[in-house]
Formats: structure tokens, sequence, C-alpha cells
């Protein structure tokens, strides 16, 4: 794995830059709602982000004109037709809103930029880029939902077929798709988009999504031929929202010129619908998730529409119950890596194991040779062998059965797997290695990150957390696992958003996220453990709150109010349920419910630690309390609900001191049970009073170093919150030796045991791909790499530079694509000397710390010394070097 991967800007770029005469300034990455040139968004008011990117350090944007039109060619002044800003005196960059004629649903429009520096020097026009408006009301819609269920039952892997006529190809033709259920879409035998899996997830009696295609380059003059093809996936009987067996969808093609459109098709009564050469297995529940069965006979012909012996028959319209209806806001699952076995190994006479080399979620593809027809192949799927080297199934399987010609050709569709191992049964001779390729699949999010420093080992850990986000990140939200559970548990969001945020830019993904968890809130405030909440989970109310801290940390992260204001009521809706089941000012526990079950508070300790203890439990979920009282005085404040922050302020004030007076043990200075949690989560909650501050921390210490020797006792919760509190605490040697533990339990001890993905247990049980300790990577680049946000300025607006070295670490190379571009930190120590190389993008201020001691520095070889014992070193936009002796 590329432990660096570079962000290439286009070459148009660099010849911009090589050649403009107007201050080598670009404008580049256009972005609409956090999108790239999305089809269609959920909003009339489009806002618009972009990065600028200049060769003269200090740049700074000080005006910006935008253009917006309905056709790429009146992209000019005087002919934009939808707005043209005139040049507005503004530094923002980020989530600008749109101010001109009031757009319609359906359209689709065209816009650049150009911008003013802080000399008055003016870009280029930015290269133009898209976005379309998507249908956001029912009257919208002329299209009626449909099912193929027949007299013999229904079919899970349904098709879809009618034909239409065009005229004109030079207009836009955009096809929006509601399908409860997976799709996709074929025009004239051709795939529409690239997105597999597809929508994203939502909470389905509440919500369902619109994916919207640009299909004018696959339209031809005459007919055309559209296939829509479904899989029943999260739409499965029994779940919420589901009233028909199999999956249904409504599809509404339009003509689009300008603001007019024409409807050419809408689905209803005159299609046609038949099985195809795929059957889904399972449930769609927990060790249910099954695989799929395919027929391949069927499949060679499943995207001919007039092959002959295969009968289109008559569909049903579908009355499915009012729900929400919105584009999907995250991008499309889509396949990320092909990946190439490490070894075939026979087993027995017919059998083989195919090993992938590493974890992965995602698609097998298989060539098979010489089968005989009505052959079945068995393909059952695993993450891990047991100690004693078995196959360790849990229901993931396929099955294929050979038409008897070749080419035979095994490709999952509308499911998918999690898994590194493979066991083939049904094969008589051993097949070749290049006959099989698994496919990673994931959200088409970005990578946004990269790290590397001279210690191998904190390597190996960074990319396993790194790769297994990836794994897990399927479907526009994060689930704990994707082949036992595949939920969004709150839990493990809360514990590894930070994390992800940093590594990838989550933005889309989250705004999905969070719109499920503000669509399952109980008319009480009663919060699931996971969202969607298809049926029953444990968690606590760690899990819970999400919908408060995760909506935090977006904002944090991405710089977007909306999301704020959005799902304010909700926030403050769960919080009153808080309330209520709260004794003497402490949260105490709730009942079980139908949609949730358990009351946690760590979760996936290691041995010796008692995750259930009752004080335990009441310190971090008070102190976690505590945290989102804290979230909350933010919010209200850039609100501007100043009643609300002083009551929010109070409110935390009040439970720190209740924590404090209940469970702070004099006599040993800890909290709770004395656990790493129980003395972290206070710390870094606000709990500790200033006089108990040392003694506390010492108490820390003494948990870590003598009674756990050293390693991390703590799980899903205690392992982000330690993190927090060693970062901003200057604690790095502390979590560099546990993160070098070799032994139980640790990291390490998990990629000496095989480990590419991070585990559910410490000790390997049950998942081995999972959500539950990657809460640790953003030490690697707020601590080690030195790229620290601050909160008072989101979006990386302004960050502190400050690598926390620990002894034996003598380099490393850190990046951080922010929402103005990229921010880069390499350092490395030589013969006692600091010597970093530090980038910084326009529309970002940095402060650079000088260790305390040094009184002089240089900065692009100019020497300082520090008066008044300042220890920071101001920058702004450009490229830099720092020069320092370490002592």
């Amino acid at each position: 794995m590329n432990r660096l991967p570079v962000f290439f800007i286009p070459a148009v770029l660099f010849i911009l830059l090589s050649c403009s005469s107007k201050n080598h300034l670009v404008v580049y990455d256009l972005k609409c709602e956090n999108l790239t040139n999305p089809t269609a968004i959920d909003k009339i008011v489009p806002r618009f982000s972009w990065k600028i990117q200049s060769l003269q350090n200090g740049t700074e944007q000080k005006a910006f004109q935008i253009l917006v039109a309905s056709d790429v060619d009146l992209l000019e002044e005087e002919k934009s037709d939808f707005w043209d800003s005139g040049k507005i005196e503004s530094v923002s960059d980020i989530f600008v809103p749109y101010e001109g004629k009031k757009l319609l649903p359906g359209i689709a429009a065209f816009w650049k930029i150009r911008v003013w520096d802080n000399n008055e020097n003016v870009s280029e026009w930015s290269v133009p880029a898209m976005f379309g408006i998507g249908l956001l009301t029912e009257d919208n819609w002329q299209a009626e939902y449909i099912a193929y269920n027949t007299s013999a039952g229904f079919s899970e892997c349904p098709q879809f077929f009618k034909s239409f006529d065009v005229e004109d190809t030079d207009s836009k033709y955009l096809l929006h798709v509601n399908s409860l259920g997976y799709h996709e879409v074929y025009i004239n035998g051709k795939k529409a988009g690239n997105g597999v899996l597809t929508p994203a997830v939502s909470q389905l009696n509440k919500r369902s999504l619109i994916n919207t295609y640009d299909v004018s380059a696959l339209v031809k003059k005459g007919r055309n031929d559209l296939l829509i093809w479904l899989g029943s996936g999260w739409y499965t009987s029994g779940l919420p929202g589901v009233v028909n067996d199999g999956p249904v969808v409504r599809a509404q093609l339009e003509k689009v010129h300008g603001e007019k459109k024409q409807t050419i098709a809408v689905t209803n009564a005159g299609w046609k619908g038949r099985a195809s050469g795929y059957t889904r297995h399972g449930n769609w529940r927990p060790n249910q998730f099954g695989g799929e069965i395919i027929n391949g006979m069927l499949t060679k012909n499943d995207l001919k529409t007039d092959e002959p012996g295969r009968e289109w028959k008559p569909v049903s319209v579908v009355n499915i119950p009012h729900h929400a209806i919105s584009p999907q806001m995250t991008e499309l699952n889509t396949i990320q890596d092909t990946i190439q076995p490490a070894a075939i190994i026979q087993i027995a006479a017919d059998t083989f194991l195919v090993d992938m080399g590493k974890n992965l979620t995602g698609w097998l593809e298989f060539h098979f040779q010489d089968l005989k027809s009505g052959q079945e192949i068995k393909l059952e799927y695993c993450d891990h062998l047991t100690k004693e080297g078995k196959f360790n199934y849990r229901n993931q399987y396929d099955l294929y059965i050979a038409s008897g010609t070749a080419p035979e050709t095994f490709i999952n569709k509308f499911n998918y797997h999690g898994f590194r191992y493979v066991q083939v049964t049904g094969l008589p001779e051993i097949p070749d290695v290049d006959s099989v390729q698994a496919y990673l699949i994931r959200t088409d999010y970005e990578e946004a990150s990269g790290f590397e420093c001279s210690d191998p080992d904190l390597n190996a850990i960074h990319d396993m957390l790194h790769y297994t986000l990836q794994c897990i990140s399927i479907g526009g939200d994060l689930v704990d696992c994707p082949q036992i559970e595949r939920l969004g548990y709150g839990g493990d969001g809360n514990a590894s958003t930070v994390t992800a945020q940093t590594m990838y830019n989550l933005g889309p993904l989250y705004s999905n996220w969070l719109q499920a968890w503000a669509d399952v809130v109980r008319e009480d405030g009663g919060m699931p453990h996971t969202a969607p909440n298809p049926y029953r989970a444990g968690g606590g109310p760690y899990w819970c709150g999400f919908i408060i801290t995760g909506t935090w940390n977006t904002f944090l992260n991405y710089g977007d109010t909306l999301i704020l204001k959005k799902y304010y009521p909700v926030m403050q809706k769960w919080l009153d349920y808080v309330d209520r089941y709260s004794v003497d000012g402490l949260l105490k526990r709730w009942p079980d419910t139908d949609y949730r079950g358990w009351y946690l508070g760590d979760w996936a300790t290691p041995e010796g630690i008692d995750q259930t203890a009752e004080a335990s439990v009441d310190v971090v979920n008070n102190s976690f309390v505590a945290v989102c009282y804290d979230n909350m005085q933010k919010i209200a404040g850039i609100l501007g609900k100043a009643n609300d922050e002083k009551m929010y302020a109070r409110k935390k004030d009040q439970l720190q001191k209740m924590i404090h007076e209940t469970f702070f043990d004099e006599s040993n200075n800890t909290y709770g049970t004395g656990t790493q949690i129980d003395l972290a989560f206070p710390l870094i909650a606000g709990v500790v009073p200033e006089k108990e501050l040392d003694n506390v921390k010492e108490a820390l210490y003494t948990e870590i170093n003598v009674n756990r020797e050293g390693h991390f006792a703590c799980g899903l919760v205690g392992l982000p919150v330690l993190s927090e509190w060693a970062t901003k605490n200057q604690k790095s040697g502390l979590m560099y030796s546990m993160m070098k533990k070799r032994d139980y339990p640790g990291y390490l001890y998990m990629i000496d045991n095989g480990a590419t993905t991070t585990w559910e247990h410490w000790d390997g049980a049950r998942s081995r791909i999972h959500n539950c300790y990657n809460g640790t990577g953003s030490w690697f680049y707020q601590a080690v790499g030195g790229i620290f946000p601050l909160e008072d300025f989101p979006a990386y607006r302004k960050v502190r530079i400050q690598p926390q070295i620990p002894e034996g670490v003598t380099w490393a190379k850190t990046f951080k694509e922010t929402p103005w571009g990229k921010l880069s930190v390499n350092w490395k120590i030589e013969a006692g000397k600091m010597d970093m190389e530090i980038e910084i993008p326009v529309g970002v201020e940095a402060e650079v710390v000088i260790p305390e001691g040094i009184e002089e520095y240089s900065l692009e070889g100019k020497k300082y010394t520090f008066q008044n014992a300042n220890s920071l070193v101001n920058i702004k936009s450009g490229k830099y070097n720092v020069r320092y002796t370490i002592d």
C-alpha cells in the first residue's frame, strides 16, 4: 500500500501556474455541496466550494466572482442566465450559497469562478463544473413504483424493460431512479455510471433515496432500450418499510435543455419484467446475509432484451406508503481495487482454499474452465481461519450453476462479502491463480491523508487502521463489520469518526449517515444504537449520542454549519430523553426497548477489565453526556441561541461537579473502578478540578505502566478517549510505548498474528474486519505528524504545527487534504537539529510551536530569536522551512 498517496493536481493547473500573468493564481477542485459535479442535489439553493493554488507565500483570497448558466457555452459575463455574482468581497471559499435566479427541480447547470488575492491580482477563470437539482417533491414525479410479482411468486433480482424513442441527442438526458433495494441501469446494453450496490443506506420506513444518472452519452437517435436490474438488499421482507416481498423501483427519464424539461419515459404498468440469472439466499440479518445463486445459462443473456425463450411478462404497480424521498447526497459505491490471490491450496479431492492475502469487503470474480451443464460450484467465504487452520464459516456463500458452454464466469452483483479466504467446492482440478480476482468496494469518497515515519511498526499499525476504514465504509455509512452485522453502530462511529474524517473526505458520507440518525429518533426522544435501525441492536449512551458528537465533529472537519442547524432539534430531543432517565443529576440505566438493548459503558475490553461494573458504566456514560453538553453549548453559540448556550453551559458545569462528587475516590485519586477509561474520560470531560489534575494524571500513569504493564486496557470507547487525552497533553511517548507492545493486548499482537484489518476483540474473537479499535488513528496525524486543528477555526482554517516526537522516531512525513487544499508537515531530526518542511494551503493559517527552551530558530533561512518567551511562529499559505537545534 502506498502510505503517501499523492493528490495530483490536473496538468492544466501546473500549466496555468507556470504561464499565468495574473499572480500565478489557479482555482481548482470545484465542488457543489461538497460533491464533485453532482448530477442531482437535494436543495434548490446549492453551495459552492473551491481551492486556490498560488506560487507566492502569504496569498489570501479577498474576493470572488461566480458565473452559473444553463449551458457551458453561456458561462461568460453578460451571458450567464442563472447568476453572475459580480465581484464579491469575501474570504469565504467553502459552502458559499448561490444567490441567483430561482432554480427548478430536475434542471442541470454549469458554473465557474475566478478569485482576487490580497494584492488585487485576479486568477484566470476556473475549469467549468456542473451540478443538477434533483426531484425534490412528489409533484415532480410522474412515475409509478413497479415490481415483478407473478403467480409463481416474486423475484429477488428481477429485470424491468422499456424501449423509448428520441429524435434529439444534443440535449442532456437525466434518469432519476428511486429503488427500494439495489439497482443497476443499462441503456442499449451499456451500464449507466460506475456505481455498484446502489443506493446508499437509509431508514426505509422513513426515507428512500434517489440516484440520478446523466445518460446523454448512452442515448441514440431512434429506438433505445432501457433495462433496470434490481436486487433486494436491505429491502427484504420483515424489515422496516418493506411492503413488497421483492424489490421495487420507480424511474423517470427526462430531457433537459436549459430550464425546459420533457418527460421521455416513466415506470408504469406498460413496462415488462422477468427473472434474471441471479437469485439471493439468506434473509439479510446478522450471520444470515448469505450470498447469491447464479444460473450460468441465464446470465449469458441477462443483458439481451430480445433473447428468444426469455419471455418478458407484465409488471405489478405497487402502492408504497408515504415516506421522505430525497436525492442521495453521498458518492456511489464503486470498485476501488482489484486484488489477486496470494495462494490457492488444494484441501480435498474437489475442494480448494483461495487466500486473497488480505481481508477485503466486496466481490469475487471467478473464471471457470470445462464445466458440465448443471454442475454446481460452491464458494464459501471467511475473514480468518481457526487456530487449527480450519475454515471459519459464517453463512457467507455463493453458488454457481454451470451452463456447460464457455465462457463460464461468476461475479457478484447484489450482495457482497467480508473475507480473505474462499473455499471452493466442486472443481476437479486446481484453478489457475489468474482465473480468480476480488474487488474491494466502498463508497467513492476521496482519500485525504498520508502518514509515514521512521518506525516500521507505527507504519504498519497506521496502514492497518487506514485500510480497515475502507473495508467498513460501504453504503454511505460506517458499519461495525461487513460480514456479520453490517450495521451503522453509533458507538463504533463515535470511536472512529475523528480518525476516519482525518484520513478521508467523509463529509458527504456523514451527510447521508447523520440523515439516517435523524430519521430514527423516536417520538419520546429515544435513540437506537444503530442508524439505519432495521432491528434491535446493543449499545449504550455513547452509541445513541452519535447524533451530537458525530454532527459536531463533522462540522469541525468540514465547516458545514447547515448540519448543525438541521440536526440541532434532534440533539435537543435526545438530551431531553437523557434528562428523564437521570437520577439526582446523574444518568442511570434506561429501559431496553424493541429497538434498543443493553446499557454499555466501554465495550470489547481485554481480559482483566470488568466493563460491566456499574461504577465504570456510570462514569463513562455521564462523562460522555458532559461532553455532549459541551458540544451543545458550542453549537448553540454558533447558531446564535444565547439562552440555550447558557443553559447547556450550566448543565455541563452541574454534571461535571456531580460526577466528581459521586465517583472520585480521594484515597487513590481515581474515578469509578480506576481503569484507563474511568480516569481518562473525566480528564477530557472537564470533570477533574484543577487541584486534583496532577494526582489523577499520576493515577492514570500508574494504571497504564504498573497495573497494565504498559498495555492498552480499554476497548471501543476507551481508545479514542485515551488518544485524545494523550494528544492534548503531549503524552506521545506514553502512546508510543503502548503502540509498541507486541504481546496481548495490542495492535502489533494483531499484526503478528496475521491481521490485515483491525479485529472486533483484542483476542481475535468473532470478526476480524471491524470498526472497534480504529479510534487511535488520529494520534498519528495530530501528535507524531504534528498537524493539530484548532477547534475555534473549523475545517482546518487554523492549525497548530507541533510534532510530538517519541524517543526513537527520527522523521515523519504527514499530509492532510483540508477543505482548502493540501497541508503537509515533513520533519526529521539529524545531528541534533530539527528540520521541518511545511506547506500551508491558501485559506489556512498555522502557528508553529517551537519547543520550550529554544531561543533561536530559522524560517526560510533567516534567523530569529524569541522575545518575551513567545514560542509561536505564525505563518500563512505557502511553503516554508523551519529549523532549530534540539538540546
